[in-house]
């Protein structure tokens, strides 16, 4: 079995449950406070789901892509090991899959453009259990060692007056380092990040959903966490929540054209990557 079937078998839970509550009608949403309802003003990413962008005074230019590239890495041998486990008809192999990717683009408010240079990267570690000597289907079972996942993004002004900010967002698992004794651990979704210019920071978090709204108007809990949107805060608390599920902002109605504009970058880089795709 490769390694893209055994990726397939392993979340087929997650994924059916995924499928059974669009099925059954479930209207998934973020839930914003209602606190923070009140002092924002939601604005709909159009073309989140493309090659260009916009939203109430606010564009994107054509986003120009690299070369996606996703390819094998090495596995180290375990010949002694197998020695005694191809006698269980039992085989050990380790499964390294490397991915890339990188684009750029423009972006403005109409008075100030500002280019936006990014990059992701991310590596998959597993170790692959297969039974020998069988036909069974499901003869093949994989458990996760390493993943690591790293989105960089340069946001750099056309101004001599503005500051360049950088984007980092990581999601890291180390199963050797964390001691984890768990088979069935899967790659999370939830990744974080900060945004900073040297001087001032913002903070990302990832936001999930338990609960959903069934058809009947009743709300229904999800076997699992499923990552919904981002919340940026600085200091003196939220300015922005990036909602993945209806591909929308809401920005904090204080907020400085400068700083908008600049929520806007993270925003539409975040929804721009292909690597770690979090659209719904």
């Amino acid at each position: 079995m490769n390694k893209e079937n055994g990726i397939k078998m392993k979340y087929a839970v997650l994924m059916l449950g995924v499928v059974c509550m669009t099925a059954c009608g479930p209207a998934m949403k973020l839930a914003v406070p209602e606190k923070f309802r009140e002092q924002a003003t939601m604005e709909h990413v159009h073309g989140s789901r493309g090659n260009k962008m916009s939203f109430p005074g606010i564009a994107t230019s054509r986003i120009k892509r690299g070369v996606h590239l996703k390819y094998p890495g090495w596995g180290r041998s375990f010949f002694l090991e197998n020695l005694l486990l191809n006698q269980a008809g039992v085989s050990k192999s380790e499964v390294v899959e490397k991915e890339k990717a990188g684009f750029r683009y423009a972006l403005t408010d109409g008075t100030t453009t500002v280019q936006v240079f990014a990059a992701e990267k991310q590596i998959i570690k597993s170790h692959d259990f297969e039974l020998m000597n069988t036909n069974a289907i499901f003869k093949s079972f994989e458990v996760l060692q390493h993943y690591e996942y790293i989105f960089s993004a340069l946001i750099s002004a056309d101004t001599t007056k503005s500051i360049t900010w950088e984007l980092t967002m990581t999601n890291l698992y180390d199963r050797e380092a964390e001691n984890d004794k768990n088979p069935f651990t899967f790659i999370k979704q939830a990744d974080n990040g900060l945004a900073t210019n040297g001087t001032d920071t913002i903070i990302i978090k990832p936001l999930s959903i338990k609960k959903t709204e069934l058809a009947n108007g009743k709300t229904g809990k999800l076997p699992f966490k499923l990552l919904s949107g981002y919340e940026l805060s600085i200091d003196g608390g939220v300015i922005a929540i990036i909602d993945l599920i209806d591909q929308n902002v809401w920005f904090y109605n204080e907020l400085t054209p400068g700083d908008k504009l600049t929520v806007s970058a993270i925003t539409t880089a975040l929804f721009a990557r292909k690597v770690h795709d979090t659209k719904w």
